[in-house]
């Protein structure tokens, strides 16, 4: 990996005051803190809001080969409260307190495709959004899968699957169907592996 950071980049760090909880929510906690930053004889300081959430896995289904010889994903589809508006994307979620992003991710494939990994891969991890949140998305690969037909949905969660062509979701990324842009960076680290 290259190194984009230099010696002369140190004094673009801020130092990063307490930080105050103005916002516990089921998803998310709103914090703020009073950041300070130096430059010769200039301070800058202000109040800076960041979103504390827990980290989220994304898995990639990868199916083997079809009868016309293309791989093909399963996918999700669910209601977004955000957009307002459906979205076609990787299963994925919330990683709970005291477990491993593997294991989130086993769980979460099970849970919205009823599908188990006999080979999952790690592909890379991300700061959603480094100016507003806190936390990461880990990104797998599901291979070898066993589909139980059964999915084990939490209460609020309404999820359709489907199967979709890799070649498909590749010229479909980013249309309206498409909306979440994370999934759009797991399409990124799939193709990179």
């Amino acid at each position: 990996m290259s190194n984009y950071f230099t010696n002369d980049d140190e004094k673009l760090k801020w130092n990063c005051g307490q930080k105050k909880s103005l916002l516990k929510t089921a998803v998310f906690d709103v914090t703020s803190s009073t950041n300070t930053h130096v430059e010769g004889d200039r301070t800058v300081q202000g109040d800076y809001i960041v979103l504390d959430a827990p980290d989220w896995v994304i898995v990639i289904p990868e199916l083997q080969e079809n009868a016309q010889a293309q791989k093909e994903f399963f996918m999700v589809k669910q209601w977004r409260h955000g957009s307002k508006c459906l979205s076609v994307e990787f299963p994925g979620g919330v990683i709970d307190k005291g477990e491993a992003p593997e294991q989130a991710a086993r769980r979460e494939l099970l849970e919205e495709t009823g599908c188990r990994a006999g080979k999952l891969t790690k592909l890379g991890e991300v700061n959603p959004n480094p100016a507003l949140f806190s936390n990461h998305v880990h990104f797998f690969l599901a291979q070898e899968l066993e589909c139980t037909n059964t999915q084990d949905l939490d209460n609020d969660e309404f999820v359709n699957v489907i199967k979709v062509p890799v070649e498909q979701i590749k010229k479909d990324m980013g249309t309206e169907q498409f909306p979440h842009a994370l999934m759009s960076t797991a399409m990124c680290f799939y193709l990179k592996k």
